[in-house]
């Protein structure tokens, strides 16, 4: 008998205890909570929530590597930023306006003497893509390379009856 069978033989109680005591194991952990970044995560779910902590380190970056400073969440631009995103959601429409102007919600927000840029989409379903998708397009990657940009707010909404499904706003400020 060759030393390859004698290892394979002697290996079979040992195989049919593990696969026993796989038999037993627990359903699998959906990859979301199993260490997947959140920027992989869909938000084509009821209640997801873009992770704004890894979109503003995903931006700073990017930033970064083109000779320009980072940007910090700021709340108030998060909230003007989920309020777009959820009005556009609402309308199923992909608008800059569908909460009123960008100015004119930004001064309701306190933010009148700002400098600010927006980017408005749909469709992408993760971070990583609607990243990859402003950067791709030229004048939403502008935006997010915009000089003297400091702050920024970022939302996705959930629209299930839609044609896109996720609707995303990005707001940088200075």
């Amino acid at each position: 008998m060759s030393n390859s069978i004698a290892v394979l033989k002697r290996s079979v109680p040992v195989l049919a205890l593990v696969l026993a005591s796989c038999a037993e194991a627990p359903a699998p952990v959906p990859l979301a909570t199993q260490g997947q970044p959140s920027m992989y995560r869909s938000l084509a779910a009821p209640g997801a929530v873009v992770d704004a902590d890894a979109a503003r380190a995903m931006i700073s970056l990017y930033r970064s590597n083109k000779g320009l400073g980072p940007v910090v969440v700021d709340p108030g631009l998060q909230r003007v930023a989920e309020a777009q995103a959820r009005a556009m959601a609402a309308d199923n429409k992909i608008s800059h306006d569908a909460h009123g102007s960008l100015t004119q919600r930004l001064n309701a927000a306190g933010y009148a003497k700002n400098i600010a840029v927006e980017n408005v989409s749909a469709g992408y379903h993760t971070l990583a893509e609607a990243f990859s998708g402003w950067r791709d397009s030229p004048p939403h990657n502008a935006n997010m390379l915009a000089k003297g940009m400091t702050r920024m707010g970022i939302a996705a909404a959930y629209a299930p009856g839609t044609k896109y499904k996720v609707f995303w706003t990005l707001v940088l400020a200075n």
